[in-house]
């Protein structure tokens, strides 16, 4: 499940882990922050309380879902051109 709410300066998405299986080892919600600059992925680590933070400029995100659909290789995307306006 998951849910995404708009706010003043972000788009923030929470990824929720669920399960019915009790053998299933569930994760801690992630966060994740959209800002005009960067993204922010945040989950909270359930043996510290503490929460980890991770951020991407939008390029690097870019990259990182193209990646999830490739095999194993060195890539570098083109960047597009740009819409007349």
């Amino acid at each position: 499940m998951f849910t995404i709410e708009h706010e003043f300066d972000a788009t923030v998405i929470t990824l929720v882990d669920e399960g019915d299986d009790p053998r299933d080892y569930l994760q801690e919600d992630i966060t994740i922050q959209s800002f005009d600059d960067c993204v922010v992925v945040e989950q909270v680590d359930d043996q510290t309380d503490a929460v980890n933070r991770v951020v991407f400029s939008h390029a690097q995100l870019r990259e990182l879902a193209a990646a999830l659909n490739l095999p194993e290789g060195v890539y570098r995307l083109h960047p597009t051109t740009p819409a007349a306006k």
